[in-house]
């Protein structure tokens, strides 16, 4: 009986485990590359060895290659999701599932959320088989303005999501910093600056190295940049401080620029405040999250060259911070020159980002509203997020050397009713399935005379 059991778990263990990268050819597809160009009819897309050798029409294909033949149907680069908390939770009011906020956490900026992301989360899942194939995604603002360290990961069937950890910083610096910091914005901007000064000086008292520098991962055994918490050489510190050694070690990437800094912030006049700081700490590689009243400062934002991953239709005010929201707002900044990401609605459903960004093409032929084309609509969720997250030629768009991340859809991807057929993240097939479709499945019979006896009520 023991053996057996081994055997059953060891064939369980090959059956949940991802297959190896597979040579993908499509043909007879309506291919989009994900520059904001316009779809490709009767294309073809090559995968070998996980990365995109070839994307397009008239592309020869190997003689005796295997391919799949579309029949027409829309083929997309994988969608990249911006900033979310995909893997950090499962049910929200369920405490133990939910790792999205620390707010009794002696720590802030030295939050990291590389270590907990779980690649089984039914969000997971769902999002993937939705076609999101990248992800960032972090922890949220609580106990202090800073959220933490957040992670790029991608959404494959395999044990290990995180593709590059502590990959930027997250601070609010909008209405909700003024709460948490002491209950108005000027202590949220004493705060702030006093933690990019604190950061300053003890990386310089640390010796803390640069990102350039390298540790060897004892459970890969690759070379990754060198945890600045865990570098330094000096501990002791001054008693006027905000912030533990952890949390100064941690915004130390953050002010010499080796780190990007995620900054919340939505009204006008804060986005203003915000950019300002650049005067101060030139160094600081900021992208502005959230933005609603981005279009009052557009200029200044495409001036200042600072991405944006905004709200794609925020047009009403939820807060005092987003009196002057528009949905024309994303439209306007691209006018203005600014380089937007859409993200999504409350960072929770990441799923709906083909939606949001369809509803913009919708807006542009709306009387008096600025939208998006389709082109520019499809990349602001695909190879523009990519971009901003440091993946930009690798993610979100089918080019040679991009990793093999495709999408085959049932109809175009910016309608409300088309969903992913095929899912391939570096050119492994993944599955389509989670906890959603298998309750669609058990429930699409009401019969229950077939059920176990449990479920005969």
């Amino acid at each position: 009986m023991k053996r057996l059991l081994t055997l059953a778990a060891s064939a369980l263990a090959l059956a949940s485990s991802p297959t190896l990268a597979q040579d993908v050819v499509i043909t007879n597809a309506k291919v989009v590359l994900g520059d904001g160009s316009d779809p490709i009819e009767n294309g073809t897309v090559i995968v070998r060895g996980g990365e995109v050798v070839a994307a397009g029409a008239n592309v020869a294909i190997p003689a005796g290659t295997e391919t799949l033949d579309a029949g027409g149907a829309w083929v997309t680069p994988g969608l990249f999701a911006t900033v979310t908390t995909l893997g950090l939770w499962d049910v929200g009011a369920v405490s133990e599932s939910n790792d999205q906020r620390a707010g009794s956490s002696p720590f802030s900026a030295a939050l990291d959320a590389a270590p907990i992301v779980n690649p089984n989360s039914q969000h997971i899942l769902v999002h993937r088989a939705a076609g999101i194939t990248r992800a960032a995604t972090t922890t949220l603002p609580s106990a202090s303005i800073f959220a933490g360290q957040g992670a790029l990961i991608d959404l494959g069937a395999d044990p290990d999501p995180v593709m590059r950890a502590r990959a930027f910083q997250m601070v609010d610096m909008g209405e909700g910093a003024g709460r948490i910091a002491g209950g108005s914005r000027a202590a949220a901007h004493a705060l702030f600056r006093n933690a990019l000064l604190e950061a300053q000086s003890y990386g310089e008292a640390a010796r803390i190295p640069g990102q350039s520098a390298t540790a060897r991962d004892v459970r890969t055994g690759d070379d990754v940049p060198i945890d600045p918490r865990l570098a330094g050489r000096e501990t002791d510190r001054p008693g006027d401080v905000l912030l533990t050694r952890f949390d100064a070690a941690a915004l130390v990437p953050v002010v010499r620029g080796e780190q990007t800094l995620y900054v919340a912030v939505e009204r006008a006049a804060d986005i203003r405040a915000v950019l300002a700081l650049r005067e101060e700490f030139p160094k600081l590689d900021m992208v502005l999250v959230g933005a609603s009243e981005g279009w009052l400062v557009a200029d200044e934002i495409a001036r200042a060259g600072v991405p944006v991953i905004a709200d794609s239709l925020d047009d009403l005010p939820v807060g005092f911070d987003e009196l002057a929201a528009t949905q024309s707002n994303i439209g306007r900044m691209m006018r203005a020159g600014v380089k937007v990401a859409i993200n999504a609605s409350a960072m929770q459903n990441p799923r709906r980002l083909p939606q949001y960004a369809g509803n913009l093409v919708a807006l542009s032929r709306m009387p008096g509203a600025t939208g998006l084309s389709w082109g520019q609509a499809f990349a602001a969720i695909t190879s523009v997020p990519a971009e901003i997250s440091g993946l930009g030629g690798r993610a979100g768009v089918l080019a040679p050397g991009a990793m093999g991340d495709v999408v085959i859809w049932d109809g175009d991807p910016l309608e409300v009713g088309t969903v992913p057929t095929r899912v391939f993240i570096e050119g492994v097939e993944q599955p389509m399935d989670s906890h959603q479709s298998r309750l669609k499945e058990r429930y699409r019979d009401l019969d229950e005379s077939d059920l176990p006896k449990a479920y005969d009520w």
